[in-house]
């Protein structure tokens, strides 16, 4: 087949986000490829709301798991057993987030927030360490909260509304980082902003990337020109070298993605035999 001919002076018009979709309407594919690509494309649609919900989805069944079996489905002699079970589906480590313990846990604070009245902003506003930590209103609609948090959010927001510095400093979240030096993890900072922040960015787009083919005729020869929308987390050079190098068996020209490494505006290239890498000048400042 022939690629297919690209006379748009910028084309396409504005930065397409869905890079299959780009792909199946103008790549040169055999039919059995597009049948190929547009199930991985649909498959992948379908799992986004589970992705968007993971925390909250396997916090809330941790929280009715451990409600059901506490109070109602076990024997005394059954309680070790659970225990031990439970404890290792909850456990946590350095370098790893436990969507079971993380989501378990906020829902567990907000409904003891909302029993206790410990939100809005008489609470926010008082400035008494010790009426804080007694505070209590008997408001008594946890429950209910937890329930209306369950149907409006996904693990975004989810995090950015109940995720607070009590709760950081409750659960010691810290923020952890790879040191190469001592070929370990460790804790790169306790500031509640940053952990925050963090978390934030690894939920974005499901923790991935954000890529757009911005030029589908990069310097008038039909080849494939992405951008890499950076926030801060380099993307990871190996997979995206083998990232280019499939889209350059579909695509059937070289392809290029800018990005930024070390702080350097860079173009990572694969033309069908061999990678590249080139530097473009200092990245600016967002």
């Amino acid at each position: 087949l022939k690629q297919r001919q690209v006379t748009e002076s910028n084309f396409p018009a504005t930065p397409a986000r869905d890079v299959m979709l780009f792909l199946l309407e103008h790549a040169p594919l055999r039919p059995w490829q597009l049948d190929v690509l547009s199930i991985i494309r649909d498959e992948a649609y379908y799992f986004v709301p589970q992705a968007q919900t993971k925390i909250m989805n396997e916090g809330w069944a941790s929280y009715w798991h451990s409600m059901i079996m506490t109070r109602h489905g076990l024997e005394p002699g059954d309680v070790i057993n659970y225990a031990d079970h439970n404890a290792g589906t909850l456990a946590t480590s350095p370098g790893r987030l436990n969507p079971y313990k993380l989501g378990v846990e906020m829902y567990r604070s907000i409904e003891e927030r909302w029993n206790t009245g410990r939100h809005g902003r008489d609470y926010e506003a008082c400035d008494d360490l010790e009426a804080k930590r007694t505070w209590n209103t008997e408001e008594n609609k946890g429950r209910e909260k937890i329930f209306e948090v369950r149907r409006i959010h996904n693990d975004l927001t989810f995090i950015d509304e109940f995720l607070t510095l009590e709760f950081c400093q409750r659960h010691k979240m810290f923020s952890f980082g790879y040191n190469e030096d001592s070929d370990a993890y460790e804790i790169e900072t306790r500031e509640f902003p940053k952990i925050k922040q963090r978390l934030m960015f690894s939920l974005t787009n499901r923790g991935r990337p954000s890529i757009r083919v911005r030029d589908a005729n990069y310097k008038n020869r039909g080849e494939l020109f992405l951008e890499h929308d950076f926030n801060g987390v380099e993307l990871q050079t190996n997979y995206a070298r083998d990232t280019l190098a499939n889209l350059v068996k579909l695509w059937t020209r070289p392809v290029h993605i800018e990005t930024v490494l070390d702080d350097v505006k860079t173009v990572i290239s694969y033309d069908g035999h061999e990678h590249s890498v080139r530097p473009e000048g200092k990245a600016a400042k967002k």
